[in-house]
């Protein structure tokens, strides 16, 4: 596999943003596949303290990924924990006998992705590493229900009435955060989709970085399963640390970041004899309390196989990844991510 240039001999680094189940993990293990035995290492980074997609990753048995080439970063945001983390997580990496050729960095869903690009600014990394692009991963189906921002005939009209767009929510912040600053977007799982929602979600993508003012355009792809060709997803050459100023962010005026606006907890179940019993339920639950994201592994009796359980929003998937290790205590537990208000003991309750 080839890329585009370096920048002044610097490692290249791509950081892969988008919303809480967008894609992302799907997408860097879609790479790893293509790697073709070029030297990639793997920043993960997630909201909550248990670390869900490194460990898939580090399951989806290929040469290319070993344990050594997975930094998990948990219990935190990159974007709020650049000093602590980030930084000396780069260092690490390259200070290895043979440092990656390139390194990718999979932000949390509720991360903003400028003030990680603004850290390859930091004396430590910045003659040594460069961001050659950042690539927001949007869901298509979601996007298409409206989870992050009117149809775009709404937003039009709104615009033309207030002269300015209202963004009510956290979740609309954060994901158009992730696109003004992105300079690929990959509209992902458009297989659930037909072609006029898929219109009508590049429309919504368009009309949200126009509003950022700023004139400059994203490369849109499409793509189901995360498939995505490697070298157009590392090979944008973009150099993003030196373009700050045309990647505005609604936090921009802010001295700091938090995520107040969400929470995230474990719920620990015991065993699972009927998946598609608890699809239904996580199915039931996510509904009822209005959850964002449930992700984590199930033991089912009797199979040798570990189930791995993804939802957004009432959109629960399963399926077996991999065989449960000899020494692997075989446990339940779910990670569960809402806005903040969400009842976590009505949650358990319903999930025991």
């Amino acid at each position: 596999m080839t890329t585009g240039p370096l920048t002044a001999g610097k490692t290249p680094a791509t950081v892969i943003t988008g919303f809480l189940g967008a894609g992302k993990t799907t997408l860097i293990r879609s790479l790893l596949e293509q790697a073709d035995g070029r030297r990639l290492a793997l920043i993960i980074n997630e909201f909550g303290d248990v670390g869900i997609d490194g460990e898939i990753l580090r399951a989806c048995g290929d040469p290319t990924c070993t344990e050594d080439d997975v930094i998990e970063l948990a219990n935190g945001c990159l974007c709020c924990t650049v000093a602590d983390d980030f930084v000396p997580a780069i260092e690490k990496l390259l200070a290895r006998p043979q440092p990656p050729e390139h390194i990718i960095i999979e932000t949390s869903g509720l991360a903003l992705p400028k003030p990680l690009v603004q850290a390859f600014h930091w004396p430590a990394i910045k003659t040594r590493v460069t961001v050659d692009g950042v690539v927001a991963v949007v869901d298509a189906a979601a996007a298409a229900e409206g989870r992050f921002a009117p149809d775009p005939a709404a937003l039009a009209a709104q615009a033309a009435e207030a002269g300015q767009l209202d963004h009510e929510t956290p979740v609309e912040e954060v994901f158009e955060d992730q696109l003004l600053c992105a300079d690929l977007i990959v509209v992902n799982k458009t297989d659930l989709v037909d072609a006029a929602d898929l219109a009508k979600v590049e429309d919504l993508i368009r009309a949200a970085m126009a509003e950022g003012g700023t004139g400059r355009e994203a490369k849109i792809l499409r793509a189901s399963n995360g498939k995505v060709d490697p070298v157009v997803l590392l090979g944008v050459s973009a150099g993003a640390e030196d373009d700050l100023a045309n990647r505005p962010s609604h936090h921009d005026e802010e001295e700091g970041h938090d995520h107040d606006d969400f929470t995230s907890f474990v719920v620990d179940l015991g065993p699972q004899p009927d998946p598609a019993a608890l699809a239904k339920t996580l199915e039931r639950v996510a509904a009822a309390h209005g959850v964002l994201r449930l992700k984590g592994f199930i033991d089912v009796p009797g199979k040798p196989m570990r189930l791995l359980v993804q939802g957004v929003g009432t959109r629960i998937q399963t399926h077996f990844d991999r065989f449960w290790k000899p020494d692997e205590p075989r446990r339940s537990r779910l990670v569960v991510i809402g806005e903040t208000g969400l009842d976590r003991d009505a949650v358990t309750a319903a999930l025991g």
